[in-house]
């Protein structure tokens, strides 16, 4: 059959799927019209905000809970009405979304920012000084409420540091016109212990915590999506709850049991399947894994792969490695490529981005008088780990080394 030939047949797969309504509704950036098990979060996130219907400055909001536990819908969906109910009002409110590891630098930030007050920022050629200085001028001359959510905004500040976000949670006090309030989400529960106290006071007037899901959540999440993405009495018994089961194993986390639902799903339709059973969601899951593995390693600067490396080496014939072992294997690996190496405390900063990440698991035990250390295992498959390591040139000659 010719390649165009079997490219029309895969297109007509998917223009008549036998599986799929729209599986759009199973992206994790979907936001319903309903959020099961996240209706004291919404009150409350929306009693914070309902002033700002009334123009007075809501409380800044620090956000904070793992992946997949409901944080960013549940802010867009409770912003969505509360923008919708202002407008209804004649009450003048503006609402900017950042997500800061999408744009993570300062500069590009408050370009929007600035998008999102209608003024348009040059790309390059002015200081982060300068541009910040037009976004206030600009945001003043609307005389209105600006509601700021900066998510994920752990990567911004751990590359950048918290100036502009003290800067935001100190705005008021250069506004004359206008009011804005800052709602920052997080999914590294120990970030607000890092920042700057004065940022802590400002950002964390008020804090939410969103808890993990159990499976029966995850399970009635799935449900409720599940009824809208595919084709009536196509998802077979045991599907939803073992999707369920799965992402309750990984803290909860709804955006894990969603993607394995959807991938299920496609590649029931890939294998020609008028169903999808147990044996799409394993496949799914392996699927997954997998990608995101490749993906997350793949992005990681050089020093970083070499710390992952060093751990590979030592978990693959110890079953386990310490801290001051992966830095002197480390180390070495660094002679090996004539390259200087970081510092212990930088590769533990590593380890502990890797182990958040959950590309491994790092947990701390104490070694009585001789203090404490940090145990070190991998938390993904080793096949998925060399596939992504092996992206790397540099990475790839020590890999042909060691073997």
């Amino acid at each position: 059959m010719k390649a165009s030939d079997v490219l029309e047949e895969v297109f007509a797969q998917a223009l008549s799927s036998k599986i799929f309504v729209n599986r759009e509704v199973l992206r994790p950036d979907y936001i319903p019209d309903q959020l099961p098990h996240r209706e004291e979060q919404i009150a409350k996130l929306g009693s914070i905000l309902a002033p700002a219907l009334r123009g007075y400055r809501p409380s800044n909001v620090f956000i904070y809970g793992l992946t997949g536990t409901g944080k960013t819908a549940v802010t867009k969906f409770v912003l969505k009405k509360l923008k919708s109910k202002a407008l209804e009002l004649g009450t003048s409110i503006d609402v900017c979304y950042v997500n800061t590891r999408q744009d993570d630098t300062t500069y590009r930030v408050i370009f929007r920012l600035a998008e999102c007050v209608g003024l348009k920022l040059p790309f390059t050629g002015i200081s982060t000084a300068e541009a910040y200085r037009r976004f206030m001028k600009a945001l003043d001359s609307r005389a209105t409420l600006m509601i700021v959510v900066l998510d994920e905004i752990d990567f911004l500040v751990k590359k950048h540091g918290d100036e502009l976000l003290y800067r935001l949670t100190r705005a008021n006090e250069e506004l004359s016109l206008s009011k804005i309030s800052v709602i920052g989400i997080t999914n590294d529960l120990k970030f607000v212990d890092n920042l700057d106290p004065r940022v802590r006071s400002s950002l964390g007037e008020v804090e939410l915590v969103f808890p993990p899901y159990n499976a029966s959540q995850l399970e009635d999440i799935l449900n409720d999506r599940a009824r809208l993405a595919f084709r009536p009495g196509v998802v077979r018994d045991g599907v939803i709850s073992l999707c369920a089961a799965l992402a309750a194993r990984e803290h909860g986390d709804a955006r894990r049991a969603l993607d394995l639902l959807r991938v299920a799903g496609e590649i029931a339709e890939r294998e020609g399947a008028d169903y999808v059973g147990v044996e799409h969601v394993y496949k799914a899951r392996t699927e997954i894994e997998h990608d995101r593995v490749v993906e997350v390693v793949s992005s990681l600067p050089l020093h970083g792969k070499l710390v992952l490396l060093a751990i590979y080496n030592i978990v693959r014939s110890r079953g386990k490695a310490t801290t001051g072992e992966v830095y002197a294997h480390y180390k070495s690996l660094c002679t090996k490529l004539n390259i200087e190496s970081v510092t212990q405390r930088r590769v533990s900063d590593i380890i502990s981005e890797l182990d958040m990440m959950g590309i491994v698991n790092a947990r701390v035990v104490s070694r009585g008088r001789y203090g404490k250390t940090r145990i070190i295992t991998l938390a993904v498959s080793e096949e998925s780990l060399l596939t992504a390591l092996k992206e790397d040139p540099y990475v790839e000659v020590l890999l042909d080394r060691s073997r």
